[in-house]
């Protein structure tokens, strides 16, 4: 073989090795649906980390909290907690989709509808109330109350029945999503239960403590958003379905 073919052959293999790193980085740099689903696990933590921590830090529910800036901080955080919860939740329902069925659907539409409600609330605690705090006091001392159900000086509408039915929407939405979760057995079956518990912890807890039943929840998302995001669980769906073939395998060659 002669220099020139030598050179030739040289060339065209460094040629298909930069062929080849190429398509490796397309490869790595390519987003799936599978990508994304994963991904969504990071929200979902993020939301469950907020949840827990609002509930240490939340002011009092009084007049006086309302122009803080630590009213302003918990109140723009429950905004963000609101926008990735919805975000997480939506990649842990998609991973499951198949497996969690109808209970799975009309879970998670009912709990989103409890983030979105809750997010305009929380939107209308941390903007609108502040601005009107000194301007119409009893106003929003009537806003106040629906959060702690006391009597309210002004008639302010439906309002209280909108916040009631996010009450509803929270626990029964939560009860029907981490029960299909459960079921699927896709993700963590004690995170779900989890948040089976804390959604329904408020019905047996007075007023002062009930804001400790979001703890298990916010650490319930927090736990499916980290299995979403390592996916810790798919992998060992995975090794088990593989080993099962594999023994099976074996016992029919005998």
């Amino acid at each position: 073989m002669n220099t020139t073919n030598q050179t030739a052959i040289i060339e065209g293999d460094q040629h298909m090795n930069t062929i080849n790193q190429t398509t490796v980085k397309e490869n790595k740099m390519k987003i799936t649906p599978a990508t994304l689903i994963r991904w969504a696990g990071l929200p979902a933590m993020a939301a469950g980390i907020i949840f827990v921590v609002v509930q240490m830090i939340h002011p009092p529910e009084i007049l006086a909290s309302v122009t803080t800036s630590a009213w302003a901080t918990v109140h723009f955080l429950s905004i963000a907690m609101c926008l990735f919860g919805l975000l997480g939740i939506t990649g842990i329902y998609v991973r499951q989709v198949k497996e969690a069925g109808w209970l799975g659907l009309v879970g998670y539409l009912l709990f989103s509808l409890f983030l979105a409600s809750t997010m305009a609330f929380v939107f209308l605690e941390a903007v609108v109330e502040p601005s009107l705090a000194t301007v119409s006091p009893k106003f929003v001392e009537g806003l106040l109350g629906t959060v702690s159900s006391s009597a309210s000086e002004i008639n302010l509408g439906i309002l209280p029945t909108l916040y009631l039915l996010t009450g509803v929407l929270y626990m029964v939405g939560g009860l029907l999503f981490g029960t299909a979760t459960f079921r699927a057995g896709i993700l963590p079956r004690w995170a779900s239960g989890m948040l089976v518990i804390g959604v329904l912890l408020p019905v047996v807890l007075p007023h002062d403590i009930v804001r400790l039943a979001a703890v298990p929840v916010g650490l319930a998302l927090a736990w499916l958003g980290y299995a979403l995001l390592s996916g810790r669980e798919e992998k060992a769906l995975k090794s088990l379905t593989n080993t099962g073939s594999s023994q099976f395998g074996q016992i029919g060659a005998k």
